[in-house]
């Protein structure tokens, strides 16, 4: 049970959950048609408001970790401290209401990993995360010391985080920096947009070559919104190859073999928790995305 916090007095249910909790809006929607949230202990609908002296509570689902290897996942890089992964694409950092699929801490328990018990239960050890659709190297704490470092070196933007992109055309200027607002999309609440008086998203950008139709770019954050590389991609009219989402070309990405965004996250840079030692892991492309750049370099 939780008091309703000032910043969300008048918001929805569904909206106030999803800010509460880190959960996208339908599933804390969903959650609400189950029945499984309460106002001031009377179970609440998905629309109804929060008033300033509400009390909250929500009947969270089975948060247990399943113990299910994901085929592909390899380790990038381990100690007692850390572990990175190489998340393949289709994989969920961690369970949650509306996934069944594989997750980034089920594989790791199949493997016999020991993660730290600091942080939410279905998402111990979780001090970032990459979405679905995306793959790359991805961080889980091991030691609570781990844990709490890293958890503010996240949040402090004091980690480097790469990204490699393919996106439709060539972006010009080649290099440079797209500073818009993200927010939930105004009529299609599954998506997010560039809206005015959304959260401020900075995302930099590099050309790194240019192929017939589309380029690749390097691209380091600033600001970590959902779906921030997606959306700004689509807002300067150059999205994601494969990205149908976000307005991709779906004949484009069925040419190249692509069953999803052409998006990978290719390296961490960060001190390490225990030693303060500048630690690089990258991580290399997946076969998939290996395979439609070759075909984009050589028609």
């Amino acid at each position: 049970m939780l008091p309703v916090p000032d910043a969300l007095v008048g918001e929805r249910v569904d909206a106030a959950l999803s800010r509460m909790l880190g959960m996208s809006r339908s599933k804390c929607a969903d959650l609400a048609a189950q029945g499984a949230v309460t106002l001031n202990g009377r179970t609440a609908g998905k629309s109804d408001r929060l008033g300033a002296a509400d009390i909250i509570g929500i009947d969270m689902p089975d948060p247990a970790v399943k113990a299910v290897p994901v085929t592909g996942m390899d380790i990038l890089y381990d100690d007692e401290d850390i572990v990175v992964v190489d998340k393949p694409v289709g994989v969920a950092a961690h369970t949650g209401p509306g996934w069944e699929g594989p997750t980034v801490l089920g594989n790791l328990a199949a493997a016999g990993y020991r993660i730290t018990t600091h942080g939410p239960p279905e998402r111990q050890g979780i001090v970032h995360r990459l979405d679905v659709g995306t793959s790359g190297a991805m961080m889980v704490a091991k030691s609570e010391l781990a844990y709490s470092v890293m958890k503010r070196a996240f949040k402090e933007r004091t980690v480097t985080k790469v990204y490699h992109a393919v996106v439709a055309g060539h972006l010009d200027p080649a290099s440079g920096t797209i500073d818009a607002p993200i927010g939930r999309h105004p009529s299609r609440e599954w998506r997010m947009a560039v809206i005015d008086g959304g959260k401020r998203a900075i995302t930099h950008y590099d050309t790194l070559e240019m192929m017939a139709g589309a380029c690749l770019a390097e691209i380091h954050l600033e600001t970590g919104r959902t779906h921030q590389i997606r959306v700004h991609m689509a807002a300067v009219g150059h999205p994601c190859v494969g990205d149908a989402f976000y307005g991709a070309d779906p004949g484009q990405a069925e040419r190249l073999g692509l069953v999803r965004q052409w998006l990978h996250a290719v390296e961490l840079s960060f001190a390490h928790p225990r030693t303060g030692a500048p630690t690089t892991v990258r991580s290399p492309y997946p076969s998939d995305l290996a395979a439609a750049l070759e075909v984009l370099r050589h028609p």
